[in-house]
C-alpha cells in the first residue's frame, strides 16, 4: 500500500473527491446492491477519476467483505476504503478486506459530540479519546493510508474536538473527517469550525481536512462548498445525494459547481465531468431511486427551458439561462442511432460509444433485446439502449428472473389474470393467478412461485423516451421485517416491466437478507 502524499494538503488548491455511495450511499431504505451492482459501480467511479472509492463495511455481512475484497482485487487507479468502528474486530475486519487493494485505506471512526458519548457511546470523554488513539494506532499497523472520522463533529465541543483531532493525527491518520452526520449546521458556521480547526490543531498540517455532510436541511453541498473555501481538501459524497434519511452531498454538484465557479473557488478535481450522467443513470438503475425532474445537474430538467423568455434567450445565446452546457456533464441529445436492420457491430460500437464495456455473452444477450425491442419500438434512442443495458447487465447474476409474462384483462373480462414462468435458482416454475387488476394478478402470480411476506409499499411508472411506444420504466418498493428494498424494470410492455421490477425487488430483498446493521455505522 502507497503512504497518502500529505504535502501541500490543505494549501493547494486540489480537492480530493471520496465517494461513499457503496457504503453510505447503500444505507438508504431499499438501495441495497450485490457484488456485481456494486463492482459494475466502482469501475464507473473509478474511470471517471474519483480518488477514494469507500467499498462498503466488511463488519457488517460477509457479504460487504467479499465487495470490498473484490473491489479491492480489481480497481487500481482509486484508493480503495473500508469502514470500520473504533474495535479491534472491525478493525482487523476491514484490514482483511482492503489488503489487495494497490492503495487501501482503513477509515475509522467514532463520536465526539456530549449528546453521542452520552446516549449511544455511554462513555466519558476521557475514554472516548483513549479510544481514538487506540483505533488509529491500530489501524495505522494495518494500512499506510488512515482516516479517522468524528462523528458528529459539528456538533461536538471543539476544545475536545481539536484534543482529539490532534491525537489522531500523532498517531498516524493522514485524513482528519470531520462529519456534520444529522445535516444540522450552517455554511458559515461550518466553514468557521473548519478554520478553527485549521488555526487551533499544532499538526493539522500533516493531514488533509475531510468533510462529510448530511442533506437533513438541504445545506449539505453548501456546508461541504464553504469547508472547501475554509481549507478543506477532501469533500465525502455520492452519485445523486444518495444516503441515509435525506441524503449526502451530491458528488455531481460539488464538482459542477468548483468546475463552473472558477472565479470564486478555483479550486479543481480529478473528476471526468462528462461521464457524470452515465454514473447517474448507473446508480439509478441499480439502486432503484429515481432522480428527480429538477435534480440539479442531473435531472431531466437540468437542462430542459419551456418559458417562452427563457427559449427566447437560448435561441440568442445559450450562456443567457445556461451556467454549463449539458456536454459538459455527459449529457448529449437523443438521436436517432439504431434500427430492427442495425447489426451486431452497430450495435456494440454505439454501446463502446455510450461508455459500456461488456464481454460476449453481455454483448449477445443486450443485442438479443435490443433486436426485440426495435421490432416494436419505431424510433430507438440512446436512453433506450442505455435502460435496455443497464436493466441486463445489473441483473445478469439475479437469482429470480422471469422467463415469460402473458396477460389477459380489459371491460370484457371480469377477472384479468396473469400467466407467469419463472426460474427460481434454476428451476423453472409457472402458474396462472387473477387479481384486481393486471398488475394485481402478476404480482399475485409472483408471490404464488416465490412465497415471501414482503409488503408492496410504492408502484411507480414513467416513461423512459416520449412517445406511445416510449419503454417504461417501472419502479417497485418492497418492506419486508423493517428491511426496504427498491427495483426497477424496463420494457415497451408496462405489465413485463413491472414483473422485471417486482422480481429485482425480490433479489434485492435475497441480499439485503444477509446483511447485518451494526450499531452505530453512520460517520
Amino acid at each position: 500500500m502507497s503512504t497518502t502524499d500529505t504535502s501541500q494538503t490543505n494549501t493547494g488548491n486540489h480537492v480530493r473527491i471520496f465517494d461513499t455511495t457503496l457504503r453510505d450511499g447503500e444505507q438508504s431504505p431499499g438501495a441495497s446492491m450485490n457484488l456485481e451492482e456494486k463492482m459494475r459501480i466502482a469501475e464507473v467511479l473509478e474511470g471517471m477519476g474519483v480518488d477514494i472509492i469507500e467499498a462498503g463495511f466488511p463488519i457488517a455481512s460477509d457479504g460487504d467483505f467479499e465487495c470490498v475484497n473484490q473491489i479491492a482485487k480489481t480497481v487500481t487507479k482509486s484508493t480503495v476504503c473500508g469502514l470500520a468502528r473504533a474495535t479491534r474486530a472491525d478493525i482487523e475486519r476491514c484490514a482483511e478486506a482492503i489488503k489487495p487493494a494497490k492503495q487501501g485505506r482503513i477509515h475509522t471512526f467514532i463520536a465526539t459530540s456530549p449528546l453521542h458519548m452520552e446516549f449511544k457511546l455511554q462513555l466519558e470523554p476521557d475514554a472516548v479519546y483513549q479510544k481514538v488513539i487506540e483505533s488509529v494506532t491500530l489501524a495505522r499497523n494495518f494500512a499506510d493510508d488512515v482516516e479517522w472520522s468524528c462523528e458528529d463533529g459539528s456538533r461536538s465541543d471543539h476544545d475536545f474536538l481539536c484534543r482529539c483531532v490532534e491525537a489522531a493525527i500523532n498517531a498516524g491518520a493522514s485524513t482528519i473527517n470531520v462529519p456534520d452526520t444529522v445535516g444540522y449546521t450552517m455554511p458559515r458556521e461550518y466553514g468557521e469550525l473548519i478554520s478553527m480547526l485549521m488555526n487551533r490543531v499544532p499538526n493539522i498540517d500533516k493531514a488533509v481536512v475531510s468533510v462529510h455532510c448530511h442533506n437533513d436541511l438541504g445545506l449539505a453541498v453548501a456546508n461541504s462548498l464553504a469547508a472547501v473555501d475554509a481549507g478543506a481538501r477532501q469533500v465525502e459524497c455520492t452519485i445523486n445525494g444518495l444516503g441515509e434519511r435525506a441524503g449526502n452531498a451530491a458528488l455531481e454538484e460539488i464538482v459542477m459547481a468548483l468546475r463552473t465557479r472558477q472565479d470564486t473557488m478555483p479550486f479543481s478535481t480529478n473528476i471526468v465531468t462528462e461521464d457524470i450522467m452515465r454514473a447517474s443513470k448507473l446508480v439509478s438503475t441499480v439502486t432503484g431511486f429515481n432522480v428527480q425532474p429538477n435534480k440539479a445537474i442531473v435531472g431531466a430538467n437540468a437542462f430542459a427551458h419551456e418559458s417562452g423568455i427563457h427559449q427566447d434567450g437560448m435561441l440568442k445565446h445559450a450562456g443567457t439561462y445556461e451556467i454549463m452546457t449539458p456536454e459538459s456533464v455527459g449529457l448529449n441529445e437523443s438521436n436517432l442511432v439504431l434500427g430492427k436492420h442495425s447489426g451486431r457491430h452497430a450495435f456494440k460500437e454505439k454501446i463502446l460509444e455510450l461508455g459500456y464495456e461488456l464481454g460476449d455473452n453481455a454483448i449477445q444477450d443486450a443485442f438479443k433485446r435490443f433486436k426485440d425491442l426495435a421490432d416494436v419500438k419505431k424510433d430507438v434512442f440512446d436512453e433506450d439502449i442505455i435502460a435496455l443495458v443497464d436493466d441486463e447487465v445489473v441483473r445478469a447474476n439475479d437469482r429470480i428472473r422471469m422467463v415469460s409474462l402473458e396477460i389477459v384483462c380489459g371491460n370484457v373480462h371480469k377477472e384479468p389474470k396473469a400467466t407467469l414462468e419463472m426460474d427460481v435458482d434454476g428451476e423453472v416454475q409457472s402458474c396462472t393467478c387473477t387479481g384486481d387488476g393486471p398488475v394485481d394478478a402478476a404480482f399475485t402470480a409472483i408471490r404464488e412461485l416465490f412465497p415471501h411476506g414482503a409488503r408492496l409499499q410504492l408502484y411507480q411508472v414513467h416513461a423512459v423516451t416520449q412517445g406511445t411506444d416510449a419503454q417504461a420504466e417501472v419502479t417497485v418498493r418492497l418492506e419486508e421485517d423493517g428491511r426496504t428494498v427498491n427495483g426497477q424494470g424496463a420494457d415497451t410492455d408496462t405489465m413485463v416491466a413491472s414483473v422485471r421490477a417486482y422480481i429485482n425487488a425480490l433479489n434485492k430483498l435475497l441480499v439485503k437478507r444477509e446483511k447485518s446493521a451494526p450499531e452505530a455505522m453512520t460517520a
